[in-house]
């Protein structure tokens, strides 16, 4: 299903679609789930589930585990089956008349108030800004407005202030954290904060924990936000074993793990940040400082060198289909660093001028 604005953007291309078909023999960098998981105990958990798949699910130990980590209220957590469905009922159960996106980020929320029959306006960030985010460039009439913290796809982080500047009275704030857990000590998290009017934070599950083919994921808010999205919800939106992985995955073994793993992350961007610094003389340029588990590069031709990238082993993500970004932008997914290096190699290759014979 394809979902395109004026300018030709395919709001529903995602990073899987560089690896199916034909592609799942390439390295992939393309989609941002952690590699080498779930986790062994993770799994166990899950598998334990299957014995409970006779009777219906019952979400109430999930939500109020995640309630506890948060130190919320269980009337502050929704369950939903990935960040994505959340959007969606969003865009379904919200009156709003004037939703603002700000761009470049995930082009999901978007698609799904456009699919809900919304006119979105659109704030885009600008790449020479280091696509900072600039609160006062939001419309004050806008009454629903959509932020990533860290943005995918450019792995910026904004300050939580800033972010929070942008609560009005009367107006929805969305802060999608799906990527937050991978930032080491989750600074400038929103999450758990209930003094930010209209503060809706969405969390994922899925990309530290390998968890994309389950779905799950919550959203934190208002009671009275929270029972307007379960109204939109069908019954029984989360299996048994999406319900049994959260449960899991907000215990402290689960967030101390998740902490280290963060932490290697950001080592492991170092590296391959400092290694793709050596093309500059190629015009390959990095947005910084990057801080989730992936970076946003403009390279020029990317899409020539995504196709060479392609013939010599490697997936990586387009960026032509994200708002505020051109043809000359590719997403790296941060992997360990013998894969870097390996890709590094790689694109040196495909960044090579054609030899004429």
């Amino acid at each position: 299903m394809r979902t395109e604005d004026a300018a030709g953007h395919d709001l529903r291309h995602h990073g899987d679609a560089e690896v199916r078909d034909g592609g799942a023999a390439l390295v992939d960098l393309a989609v941002n789930v952690r590699a080498d998981t779930p986790p062994g105990w993770l799994r166990e958990r899950i598998a334990a589930s299957l014995t409970g798949l006779a009777a219906y699910p019952d979400g109430r130990a999930a939500r109020a585990a995640v309630a506890a980590r948060h130190g919320l209220p269980v009337e502050r957590v929704l369950l939903t089956a990935g960040a994505a469905e959340a959007f969606v009922l969003l865009a379904r159960a919200l009156k709003v008349r004037r939703p603002v996106v700000v761009h470049p980020q995930f082009t999901e929320p978007e698609a799904a108030l456009r699919d809900a029959g919304h006119t979105v306006d659109r704030v885009l960030l600008r790449a020479e800004d280091g696509f900072r985010l600039d609160p006062a460039a939001v419309p004050e009439d806008a009454d629903l407005v959509v932020v990533g913290n860290p943005t995918n796809p450019t792995s910026v982080l904004h300050p939580a202030a800033s972010v929070a500047r942008l609560a009005r009275p009367g107006r929805v704030l969305v802060v999608d954290e799906a990527f937050m857990d991978a930032v080491p000590g989750e600074r400038e998290s929103l999450a758990g904060r209930t003094d930010v009017p209209g503060l809706v934070v969405l969390r994922s599950l899925t990309k530290t924990w390998g968890l994309a083919g389950l779905r799950i994921g919550y959203v934190l808010s208002s009671p009275e936000v929270i029972a307007e999205l379960e109204r939109a919800q069908p019954l029984w939106p989360v299996s048994t074993p999406a319900l049994a992985a959260a449960v899991a995955c907000v215990e402290p073994r689960a967030l101390a793990e998740a902490e280290d793993a963060a932490r290697r992350i950001a080592a492991d961007r170092a590296h391959l940040v400092a290694a793709l610094d050596s093309f500059a003389g190629h015009g390959v340029r990095v947005v910084r400082p990057a801080e989730g588990p992936f970076v946003l590069v403009r390279v020029p031709g990317a899409a020539d060198v995504r196709r060479r990238l392609r013939g010599l082993g490697y997936a990586v993500r387009r960026g032509d289909t994200f708002p505020g970004l051109g043809g000359d932008w590719l997403r790296l997914a941060v992997r360990d660093r013998g894969t870097a290096d390996g890709f590094v190699r790689a694109l040196g290759s495909a960044l090579a001028p054609p030899t004429v014979p």
